[in-house]
């Protein structure tokens, strides 16, 4: 089964709220088992709300759609759904006594406007919202059907969960499941990711493809079967196979974080890790400090605007050259680590600079720079995941401290 999902609201295309919709419905037709190839997003326009419908059943079974099911002029979603199915609108005074309840239950009254919302497309399967005013239905045309829910995520989340999910279940006659597994990679960019695994990525069961990030490519594969234990049972074989290919430049997967590994090597190891950061606004040592142990080995953190600034902070004379300041800052921190790690990331953001990385360990200091990208957030994400992964393969050669 092909579903899309078409979520309406003009305050969508503004970009003044996140469409949580639409991911949260993919991730759940995932789980089941349905093929989600398109989604669409329109205005609270009626004509292009017809338009965008008409256009998702002629490629998919069936259409889930999320607002303009409330109660105020332009939620026009109930009119573009009933034209598209060529059906007149018709009241539900059972759903009229529903939405009245419960609007009494929360100290509110009827209004002409709420009873707009117990209109539904004649011959609709009406979806009961215990959870808000907007009831939610399901137009069935031939061997199609137009799901309509609310577009107010809990009330949304509810009705799918709920409803719609066991439906479309019914409606597929038999189970399936859609696993997906993020591997995660730094240190290569995605064109050469996309030379070692191109044959990989021809797969059909599971699909091998790749997702770009700054200083992170992900290797995304998805497999389809009728249990987890038949989908895991494609995932594994495949995920062995990329991480062959791309050897250490794989740092984890799922829900894993690249601060996360490099607290757990320096755990493993007893290590501590005193960090000078300049240019980045302390990411690099928010990032440590959100995982869980974090503060237990980040010591002595120096967060400041400039290479000078961290020079003084940490006691060394700064030089012309910030590269060899950089490693005398990574020196002095190591010392004040108690013999860990020391990290020096100096990032001036100067137009046609160079920005500098200094890795102090038990067995020397490594040096890294690159073309300054900036002040962006790109440029800073891109600058705190290459420390990171820095530190994550020294401590993935079995270095001990």
């Amino acid at each position: 089964m092909i579903v899309e999902i078409v979520t309406i609201g003009t305050e969508l295309l503004l970009g003044e709220i996140t469409d949580t919709n639409a991911a949260h419905i993919a991730r759940q037709l995932a789980s089941i088992g349905v093929d989600h190839l398109y989604t669409t997003t329109v205005g609270d326009n009626e004509e292009r709300i017809v338009s965008a419908l008409q256009s998702a059943l002629a490629r998919a079974d069936a259409v889930i759609c999320t607002g303009g099911l409330g109660p105020t002029v332009d939620d026009v979603t109930r009119q573009a759904v009933a034209r598209t199915a060529r059906r007149e609108l018709e009241l539900h005074a059972e759903l009229q006594e529903q939405i009245e309840s419960f609007l009494q239950r929360r100290g509110a009254q009827m209004s002409p406007n709420n009873q707009r919302q117990a209109y539904v497309p004649a011959g609709a399967i009406v979806i009961e919202n215990p959870v808000g005013t907007a009831p939610a239905f399901i137009v069935e045309l031939a061997d199609k059907a137009v799901i309509c829910l609310p577009g107010v995520p809990h009330e949304m989340e509810y009705l799918l969960g709920e409803r719609v999910l066991p439906y479309l279940s019914h409606r597929m006659g038999h189970g399936a499941v859609i696993l997906c597994r993020m591997v995660h990679t730094a240190g290569l960019g995605e064109s050469l990711i996309d030379q070692a695994i191109d044959d990989l990525m021809h797969s059909v069961n599971p699909t091998v493809g790749t997702r770009a990030h700054p200083s992170q490519t992900d290797v995304c594969i998805t497999a389809k079967a009728a249990t987890r234990e038949e989908a895991l049972a494609l995932l594994d074989p495949m995920e062995a196979q990329v991480r062959e290919r791309l050897g250490e430049a794989v740092w984890g997967v799922g829900d894993e974080t690249l601060a996360g590994v490099v607290v757990t090597g320096l755990r493993q190891r007893g290590l501590k890790l005193a960090l000078g950061e300049t240019g980045s606004g302390g990411l690099l040592a928010q990032r440590l400090l959100q995982v869980a142990g974090g503060a237990e080995v980040l010591v002595h953190p120096h967060i400041v605007l400039d290479v000078a600034a961290l020079a003084a902070d940490v006691g060394v004379a700064a030089t012309t050259q910030d590269a060899e300041t950089a490693r005398d800052v990574a020196v002095a921190l190591r010392q004040a680590a108690g013999g860990g790690l020391g990290l020096a990331v100096v990032l001036s953001g100067a137009e046609g600079g160079q920005e500098h990385l200094a890795l102090a360990t038990p067995d020397g200091v490594r040096l890294h720079q690159w073309p300054s990208r900036g002040r962006s957030e790109f440029a800073i994400t891109w600058a705190v995941n290459s420390a990171l992964d820095a530190v994550r393969r020294w401590l993935g050669q079995g270095a001990e401290g």
